[in-house]
């Protein structure tokens, strides 16, 4: 019998070694089972004809076509030494040039005769305007093709392949063939029941259909199975967790009447909105119970979190227990400290003299604090002296001891490591409450898919007196004398008594230089990003001679960073030109015009987040977006939606959907290549709902899984360590 590879076999044992290496190293795929789960990313039909026009979003990737040749000619120069020939593909609607040169010329030449029909791959370049494909690699299909060929195609769906410039796609197909028969092996992690009750292929039928369809519908069989498995593999993961938690014990903090929440609700001068007071329920609700809480709060820029946030950390303190704040930067836990202690006034004062009875104490704690100040402040933690504690991860260090640790709120999660914050959790006498804050909108679905293991809260209104915010797309190459008109604007604004933002990718001191040089290297790096201590010589010694021009960024000094930032909120700095250290909790409501330069080098949801910081006071914000990217780039599509809408959660589907699900699973967070493959967490929100109930209902009945053991396995294959661990700490 033929020896069929078990799936955790390595491919070097199916495949030759140099395949094998191949797709180790460009794909990251490794064993038979990586292999099977590398699936088609779409299907050409025999008689099909791929559409050449789409190609032009597809400048520098490498793709796969299926075309007919229109013509072909040989063309010689360098007075007739060189040859070259040119094939003219078609598939009815658009045309594409292939070209061939010096010895690579007779072969395609015999091959390619108008009329026959090929796939062809290779990377879309141009040349005089034109769209091109320089050597492809091709594949004759039909009659022209030698017998396998044909008979590989006949009356088939032709399955085009993620490929590299090192391995086509029919390639892959091949190296596919060989290993198809271990997809009988595959162990089915879907319960039986909750298979047949949907009606679905078992996996192994799944695999097969995917790979080799007859059909278009046993492709739709085939997704719709595949699409199950990882929504309900990763939910099973998410409710497991949910259900530990709930195993946990916790102190419950049910807010005291009569003491500092109330005091402090009392001197409020505006009241809450409708959003902030629904919040703060669901808060109160989870701190009173006797597990921990674990939930996301979502908000738009300036929606208030903040307020929303000190109000939990006071019902903590009124009931004997400490809270403390995490900040991603020194920047933002200064600005977190001072705003807090402005909030709260003489009830921050506690000890002092002219504190209120009340009072407690808010310390900050940073890496950059003097010897003294911080000997003080851990002091007032481990004495339970200070109620409040907000800090960078410095708050993390062993030497960090608390008196009563009850509440941890994380500020803007997704800049945060999962190991800090499982030693910050790990302070505690018992597990503390978590509330994670969040001003990057997340899609519900995403937020189901990597925050699952967290109950959600979403803000979103605007307090009243915010102003709103006008976009626009500055085009500096196309049209120089826009950028010209940005600094007028920038001058006008500060002529008018306000304060501006100009934000630099890069921050061009010699540590920044080196790492740019060295992506300059890489042939696809364009120029290196706009860095701040340039252009802010540059604004300072042209179009804005005379204002007072500072910069901020990572690299300096805590105390300098601080000091620009402090006579920044004061006014007495006009412009400040910064990297993106600004991007979260900067508040000065006197800025009213953000510039952001090479804004095409930014994310949606980070140009939606930077844009929060103008508009802040009672005068309305501008964002000018500067870019040298070409109107029909999907670059410049990017920043016109940007500009289009100020809704962030608009914003963050239009980013999820261009950035695909690439790092869904927060790759920043594991360094673990995505597990979802077929699913998309954006349109497959129905399949991820419907999995998280079934995930919830199987959980419950049996929570360590002893009546599943393959989907146990699958588990265990999805949450490799990594994962498991990022899970875990979210």
């Amino acid at each position: 019998m033929e020896h069929v590879p078990a799936l955790d076999e390595p491919l070097k044992k199916s495949l030759g070694p140099a395949t094998a290496k191949v797709l180790g190293e460009q794909l990251g795929l490794h064993t038979v089972g990586d292999l099977l789960h590398h699936y088609p990313r779409r299907y050409a039909e025999r008689g099909e004809l791929t559409p050449l026009a789409d190609l032009g979003d597809q400048l520098d990737e490498h793709v796969t076509v299926v075309a007919q040749v229109a013509e072909a000619r040989v063309l010689t120069f360098n007075g007739g030494r060189g040859r070259r020939l040119e094939v003219t593909i078609t598939d009815g609607a658009g045309r594409l040039q292939l070209v061939f040169f010096g010895s690579g010329v007779h072969k395609p030449h015999k091959e390619l005769l108008p009329g026959s029909r090929a796939m062809f791959a290779g990377k879309v370049g141009m040349f005089n305007r034109r769209l091109q494909l320089s050597h492809p690699a091709y594949e004759l299909l039909g009659a022209d093709a030698g017998d396998s060929a044909v008979d590989a195609f006949a009356n088939r769906l032709i399955p085009i392949y993620p490929a590299c410039a090192k391995l086509e796609s029919w390639k892959i197909a091949k190296a596919v063939d060989a290993v198809l028969p271990s997809a009988q092996e595959a162990e089915d992690p879907l319960p039986p029941a909750l298979r047949e009750g949907r009606g679905m292929v078992t996996l192994p039928e799944a695999l097969l259909k995917i790979h080799r369809p007859r059909t278009k519908a046993d492709v739709e069989q085939a997704r719709e199975r595949l699409k199950w498995d990882e929504a309900f593999v990763l939910q099973v993961a998410l409710a497991r967790r949910r259900y530990a938690d709930t195993q946990l014990p916790a102190v419950a903090r049910k807010p005291t009447p009569g003491g500092l929440l109330d005091a402090f609700d009392a001197k409020l001068p505006f009241t809450l909105t409708e959003g902030q007071q629904t919040v703060s329920r669901e808060i109160f609700d989870d701190l009173a119970t006797e597990h921990p809480m674990h939930r996301l709060l979502q908000g738009e820029v300036g929606s208030g979190k903040t307020m929303v946030a000190l109000r939990a950390m006071l019902a903590v303190v009124d009931c004997g227990g400490q809270a403390a704040m995490l900040a991603p930067t020194e920047v933002l836990a200064q600005q977190h400290h001072r705003s807090v202690t402005e909030m709260m006034g003489e009830l921050a004062e506690g000890g002092m003299l002219g504190g209120a009875d009340h009072a407690t104490k808010v310390v900050l704690l940073t890496g950059s604090m003097g010897a003294a100040a911080r000997r003080q402040a851990l002091l007032d933690l481990v004495t339970g002296e200070a109620g409040i504690v907000i800090g960078t991860h410095a708050l993390i260090e062993d030497k960090v001891q608390f008196h009563d640790l009850g509440l941890v709120v994380v500020d803007e999660q997704h800049r945060f490591g999962v190991e800090q914050r499982d030693a910050l959790r790990g302070k505690g006498k018992q597990p503390p409450h978590l509330l994670v804050m969040t001003a990057t909108p997340i899609p519900r679905t995403v937020a189901m898919t990597v925050f699952g293991d967290l109950e959600t809260s979403v803000l979103d209104q605007l307090p009243a007196g915010r102003s709103p915010i006008a976009t626009h797309v500055v085009p500096a190459k196309d049209k120089p004398h826009f950028l010209a008109r940005t600094w007028e604007r920038v001058r006008e604004e500060v002529e008018g008594g306000h304060q501006a933002y100009v934000v630099c990718p890069r921050i061009g001191d010699e540590e920044d230089e080196k790492k740019a040089a060295k992506s300059a290297e890489d042939e696809t790096e364009k120029r290196p990003p706009l860095a701040v201590l340039d252009i802010a010589e540059q604004l300072s010694g042209g179009p804005l001679a005379g204002l007072s021009v500072e910069v901020l960024h990572g690299r300096m000094d805590p105390a300098d960073k601080d000091d620009v930032m402090r006579r920044f909120a004061a006014g007495e700095v006009q412009v400040l030109v910064a990297t993106t250290v600004i991007e979260v909790g900067v508040n000065v409501p006197n800025s009213t015009v953000m510039v952001i330069m090479d804004a095409d080098r930014f994310g949606v949801s980070q140009l939606h987040q930077l844009r929060g910081r103008v508009g802040r006071g009672s005068a309305p914000g501008l964002c000018l977006l500067v870019s040298e990217m070409p109107e029909a780039s999907p670059a410049r599509a990017r920043l016109a939606a940007v500009a289009a809408t100020l809704d962030g959660f608009e914003l963050s589907r239009i980013d999820l959907e261009q950035r695909r699900e690439g790092d869904v699973l927060g790759q920043a967070q594991s360094g673990v290549r995505s597990s979802l493959k077929m699913l998309a967490v954006i349109e497959d929100e129905e399949v991820i709902a419907q999995a998280r109930e079934e995930a919830v209902a199987v959980v419950t009945a049996d929570p360590g899984l002893d009546g599943l053991p393959a989907l146990r396995t699958a588990l265990d294959a999805l949450l490799d360590d990594e994962r498991e661990q990022y899970l875990e700490k979210g």
